[in-house]
């Protein structure tokens, strides 16, 4: 990354690896919360010179440190500061919606030596959207600054009648508060060491926060909090470390991509530009957690059946039942300028929600949460009957009606994403391949908990719906030519040939005979679509690949974990652990072995993995990633409605045993160990079994239970 980034809750700061915010940058660097910058302008200065970076470390989500020093500093010839005199320490986290900087100082040079320190501030409390240059509009005005020996405040009143303020605290006096700066004079003798510490508080209203922890008390409950969450999760064990080690990365990141609007922990979708209610990303990524902590499927599921649609709204692409795709909180949106409040232009949220509510069931046995959800289930079934099949013809698909909404609505939303084997672009409504697997799904899913509920009309309904689909989608989907699915449907019924990783999962659905699972796995592990990496969103040497572009060749690991999921559920576990095995190679070459957002599809044979210079890092479906890999490795598939735990292990070439400890089922945990014997065979020893559940392995494996 060339940026560093810190989180907490809805506050985020986004810097340069020194960690300075430099005025007018191009990246929208600063402090945000409810999507409005109150930092614009953050540079420490040593007597009026930019500090030279020496290290700048963000291995730790929480916590970042800078180590800078001071460049040679001469005036008239004379020697002002010698080069390499001071070390600065920047220290910065965020907890409980405030920025906490420590600023330490040390002498490393043989004499006393007399410096300042300089810090120059601004806030332009711009719009989100008005920073990335996507939107423009109506904004209020400053309504001024004060400044006093430790303190600054900047304010703001908005479009949306909303005054905002930034304030800065710091505990050391300043000995000059003038034009946006506060300068703070050391007098260090050698090896001497001094710090000043600042915070920044946001403030929305006229409310000001009044009970503000000391910096060494909230970092302790800051790490308090993070190890808590490190707590509460699953322990992997393995003797191939860079699976181990891209788990706690994930685990670690994911903890800090939670948020809670009031209704259960969530995961947003990503830093630094979408640290919001994101319907599919949250859903997905809330998902791929199930397995190591289902409370965040249950606060995903919450959240989203609160924001469910309830109006036509075309203008935010809002419908009765319809799962939202994003909500913002900023001036803005606020003032109706822009759609995202929230807005639905999404046609896969709806039905991932009901797959997430399918699998929390199925893992869990919350049976009560379903009867909760009861009157979302309805609405969201209707809807996709109703809105998402626009024409009757069993397909959901989607078309942009908001003027300042999307076009491509799918999880592939560039403008170019959809496009013909000629080069034309697709014209809605689109129907896509896998949300028509989404659909099938979470029908059959929904089918079954309704059985287990003796409610067997609505599950003879729902099943009949499915095989319809199920049908009718492989007469109009599949390409005879290519022997694979098209990614889409257009607005003439006409196939979108190119191509792509979307049928891939379809895997998961179950919907595909296996004849076409053998078909489509053998073209995306071909050499067409599997890099050495991943699998690439577009095939090479179709039209519109392009292996640097945001979707038509690039490598989303998400979009990987997918695959890899049905590719477990359909007993293709060799073509899986090819995939797993890629993406491990690929994440040893980012920093701190964290897998981004995607990567570029260029092959394995050209070198290492090729970054996409802005993809989001940390990304929660990225993070995700690993934990699927885990579940797919043991071919781990629970059914509360049975009482029964599946599992068909299957490791990694590089591995001999697979450790999990408290794994969280039902209403207890399982603990096991994998073990490979001779033949690639594997013992499952079972250590611990509080689930209620039996545990049924798969393949004729040796058993062991301790």
């Amino acid at each position: 990354m060339d940026y560093r980034v810190i989180k907490e809750n809805e506050l985020f700061l986004l810097t340069d690896q020194s960690g300075d915010i430099p005025e007018n940058n191009t990246y929208g660097l600063g402090l945000y919360t409810k999507d409005t910058r109150f930092l614009s302008k953050w540079n420490v200065k040593i007597n009026g010179e930019n500090p030279v970076l020496l290290a700048s470390n963000a291995d730790e989500n929480h916590i970042t440190s800078i180590i800078l020093t001071n460049p040679h500093i001469e005036k008239d010839g004379k020697q002002i500061l010698w080069r390499e005199s001071i070390q600065l320490l920047r220290k910065r986290f965020i907890y409980d919606d405030v920025l906490y900087e420590s600023l330490s100082v040390k002498n490393y040079h043989p004499k006393p030596v007399n410096f300042e320190l300089e810090i120059e501030f601004d806030a332009d409390f711009q719009d989100m959207f008005i920073v990335r240059g996507f939107q423009t509009g109506s904004v209020g005005e400053r309504t001024g600054q004060h400044a006093e020996k430790n303190r600054m405040t900047f304010g703001y009143k908005g479009e949306d009648q909303i005054n905002r303020y930034t304030n800065i605290t710091w505990d050391k006096d300043a000995v000059r508060t003038a034009d946006n700066k506060a300068a703070f004079h050391f007098s260090l003798n050698h090896n001497e060491e001094d710090q000043v510490i600042l915070t920044v508080i946001p403030q929305i209203g006229e409310k000001r926060k009044e009970m503000i922890l000391p910096f060494k008390k909230a970092l302790h409950s800051l790490e308090a909090t993070c190890k808590n969450w490190e707590d509460k999760m699953p322990i992997i064990q393995t003797d191939y470390k860079p699976l181990e080690h891209l788990v706690t990365r994930g685990i670690a990141d994911l903890g800090v991509l939670l948020t809670d609007l009031g209704y259960g922990q969530f995961p947003v979708a990503g830093l630094p530009w979408f640290g919001v209610p994101f319907g599919r990303d949250s859903l997905i990524a809330a998902l791929q957690m199930l397995p190591f902590n289902p409370e965040v499927a249950k606060g995903t599921l919450v959240t989203m059946a609160h924001y469910q649609g309830k109006n036509v709204d075309p203008w935010r692409d809002e419908q009765p039942g319809k799962i939202m795709h994003e909500i913002r909180f900023g001036e803005l949106a606020n003032t109706n300028q822009i759609p995202f409040t929230p807005y639905y232009g999404t046609i896969d949220a709806t039905p991932l929600f009901l797959i997430l509510l399918v699998e929390y069931v199925k893992w869990t046995g919350d049976l009560t949460l379903f009867k909760e959800l009861e009157e979302n289930i309805e609405n969201a079934l209707k809807w996709i009957k109703r809105y998402g099949d626009r024409d009757g013809d069993l397909f959901v698909e989607y078309h942009q009606e908001s003027s300042r909404g999307i076009s491509n609505q799918g999880w592939k939303d560039s403008d170019d994403s959809n496009v013909h084997r000629n080069g034309e672009y697709a014209k809605s409504p689109i129907a896509l391949s896998e949300v028509q697997g989404y659909v099938y799904q979470a029908k059959v899913g929904l089918a079954e908990i309704y059985e287990s509920l003796n409610e067997l009309n609505k599950a003879e309904i729902l099943h009949q719906e499915a095989q319809a689909l199920r049908q009718k989608f492989d007469e109009a989907f599949w390409m005879d030519d290519v022997s694979f699915y098209a990614i889409a449907l257009d607005r003439n019924k006409q196939q979108v040939g190119t191509i792509t990783s979307n049928p891939g999962h379809l895997f998961m659905s179950g919907m595909l005979t296996k004849e076409r699972i053998e078909e489509v796995s053998d073209m995306l592990l071909s050499p067409k679509m599997f890099s050495g990496y991943g699998i690439r969103t577009m095939g090479e040497g179709e039209t519109g690949y392009n292996p640097m572009s945001y979707h038509d060749g690039s490598v989303w690991p998400h979009d990987n974990s997918l695959i890899v999921l049905g590719l477990s559920k359909v007993g293709k576990q060799d073509q899986a652990n090819k995939i797993i095995q890629g993406l491990i190679d690929a994440s040893l070459h980012f920093e701190y072995n964290r897998l981004p957002e995607l990567f570029c599809g260029y092959s394995m044979s050209s070198g290492k993995p090729v970054k996409y210079p802005i993809a989001c890092s940390p990304q929660a479906w990225a993070a995700g990633t690993p934990l699927i890999f885990i579940q797919a490795l043991l071919g781990l598939t629970p059914n509360s409605l049975e009482k029964e735990i599946h599992l068909s292990p299957v490791l990694l070439d590089r591995m001999t045993y697979l450790e999990i400890e408290r794994l969280p089922i039902g209403k207890g945990t399982l603990s096991l160990k994998v073990t490979r014997q001779k033949q690639n065979t594997f013992e499952v020893m079972i250590v611990e079994n509080t689930t209620g559940y039996k545990v049924v392995v798969k393949n004729q494996l040796q058993t062991v239970t301790q």
